[in-house]
């Protein structure tokens, strides 16, 4: 092999359906790329419409206005070969045109694809073959398969590309072209970050790389796209496993390797680093990306709100951060001084606001109707803080941050409209013993305490009524936790979880979250950092009659 040897990486941060921003990202990138001498330059999977694009694919006039940016990144080629992932139109086959959801809304069948573009042509193109549909991903909506496994020759090469899925199966796509005999084998993706994730990519790297006999490069996207965080770390690797590339993890920029050259270290991931930088990514991208700058959080002096506001304030700024305390009738003077220190600890205003009159006023409203007592009156408070926020957030032009663990919203122990409001919820796919590690992490990160000690030593509580403890309504944290994991992130089966939990315990813990599941409709995006996260890749139906 002559060419190519110095192979780069346009890992991007695209916006879905910023068709002319991300095509000046691309642009910016072949410039780069042009001056650093690169023998072609490797974009991730559908790079110009960003990932993913969901029923944009539906809209009539996208595809059209998609094809036509296409061509300018088709004209880059002139000054670099390329390889980016499209969509590329799929024959016609029949479809329903008698039911007016369907007719209206499929306007196009298309392929999601690779192209290897060079001097203003098309060299060839490869479908992807592998339509995931399981958890977040929901390809067989809006694409049919490729059914061809194509080698391209180019330069005197065979090239063997793919994109995203398709690296992921033993027999298939990739397993035909290392058969057939390929120089380079190439992957474009867009795939979501979780915790493990990435050396899981990794590995599957370094099995094709060897099973070709011939070096792989990966192109991954990075950035926070509503609730999914693309980490990049985009690479290459040699058929003796050895790193030639290895691309910054959830930061975006050209990165260049060299086919001939020395090997780089290889790549690693730090579980607490990397969750942290996922959630700062995905906080601030959320909020740049929708134009908006500020966020107000509820900062109640308990850890979950302590945690979102250091996020934040990484994310955004300490100057677009508003902490909001608003203490009610059974907030106690320790909170009060956590959220004061806390707020002084970030940097970032606290506006003090009392509930108690007008949750005063409601009561009295309200007892002209009902008894205002229990649930009903621990509710209202919650909902009060909600409004207040949402006043807050209208006043301010901002964004509210929702507080809400994982915990907490598998068991539906959150208010609705209450303590559930807001734009997004950074670490709804945290479970409690979660949110303490990372809360210390960020302060050994600091060297100092951020999130004060004393917010981390205190039981944690609601406090809407005298002495509460999250634990007089919920199953110790310790127990629940793991409970929770076998069940949501592993799909344990009930006669699982039985044995390693008390029967009855699993039992309340089922019905709690069956129970609660119209809650979940109804909260903000969570950014999704584990393999199972309440939201787009959660589709349990809320009527249901099965019990585990």
């Amino acid at each position: 092999m002559t060419v190519p040897v110095k192979i780069a990486i346009g890992q991007i941060n695209p916006k879905v359906g910023d068709l002319s921003g991300n095509l000046a990202k691309i642009r910016a990138c072949v410039a780069q790329a042009a001056e650093a001498g690169a023998d072609l330059l490797v974009f991730p999977e559908l790079a110009l419409l960003g990932y993913p694009p969901r029923d944009l694919l539906l809209r009539r006039g996208f595809v059209d206005e998609a094809q036509r940016a296409f061509q300018e990144v088709l004209r880059e080629s002139i000054q670099i070969p390329l390889v980016v992932g499209h969509i590329h139109e799929a024959p016609a086959r029949p479809t329903n045109r008698a039911d007016p959801s369907a007719a209206a809304w499929q306007p196009h069948l298309l392929h999601n694809a690779v192209f290897l573009l060079d001097r203003g042509d098309i060299v060839g193109y490869q479908a992807k073959v592998r339509l995931p549909s399981f958890d977040v991903f929901e390809e067989e909506r809006y694409f049919v398969p490729g059914e061809r496994h194509e080698v391209l020759s180019w330069r005197g090469l065979r090239l063997g590309l793919s994109v995203c899925e398709d690296l992921w199966y033993e027999d298939g796509l990739l397993a035909a072209q290392a058969a057939a005999g390929v120089d380079l084998l190439l992957n474009v993706s867009a795939s979501p970050y979780f915790r493990g994730k990435p050396a899981i990519r990794w590995e599957l790297g370094k099995r094709w790389a060897a099973r070709a006999c011939a070096p792989l490069v990966y192109a991954n996207l990075v950035g926070g796209q509503d609730e999914l965080i693309f980490d990049g770390r985009s690479f290459v690797v040699r058929p003796d496993g050895a790193f030639l590339l290895a691309g910054p993890a959830f930061a975006e920029g050209l990165v260049l390797g060299d086919l001939t050259g020395a090997p780089v270290p290889p790549p690693h991931a730090h579980p607490l680093e990397d969750l942290h930088q996922a959630l700062v990514l995905g906080i601030r991208d959320y909020f740049r990306k929708n134009g908006v700058a500020r966020a107000v959080i509820g900062i109640s002096g308990g850890v979950d709100s302590a945690v979102v506001a250091a996020l934040a304030v990484e994310a955004l700024g300490p100057e677009n951060v508003i902490g909001a305390f608003l203490p009610g009738p059974f907030t106690s003077n320790l909170s009060r001084e956590c959220a004061r220190a806390l707020a002084e600890n970030l940097g970032v205003r606290l506006v003090t606001l009392s509930i108690e009159a007008a949750f005063e006023a409601a009561r009295n409203t309200l007892g002209a109707a009902i008894p205002v007592e229990g649930l009903v009156a621990e509710n209202l408070q919650a909902r009060l803080r909600g409004l207040f926020l949402m006043a807050l957030a209208n006043a301010w032009e901002a964004l509210v941050l929702c507080p809400g663990n994982k915990a907490e919203i598998a068991m539906g122990y959150n208010t609705l409209y209450g303590d559930t409001v807001g734009a997004l919820a950074p670490i709804g796919d945290l479970l409690k013993h979660e949110v303490y590690e990372l809360a210390r992490f960020l302060n050994a990160r600091a060297g100092r305490p951020v999130i004060p000690e004393e917010v981390l030593a205190r039981p944690p509580s609601a406090e809407l009524r005298p002495d509460q403890r999250d634990e007089d309504d919920l199953p110790p944290y310790a127990v629940l936790d793991p409970l929770l994991r076998a069940l949501v992130e592993e799909n344990a089966a009930v006669e699982e979880l039985a044995r390693r939990h008390a029967p009855a315990l699993v039992g309340e813990v089922l019905r709690r979250l069956r129970r609660s599941e119209y809650k979940r409709r109804q909260l903000p995006p969570v950014l999704k950092v584990s393999p199972k996260a309440f939201g787009m890749g959660w589709r349990f139906p809320v009527t249901a009659g099965f019990p585990g």
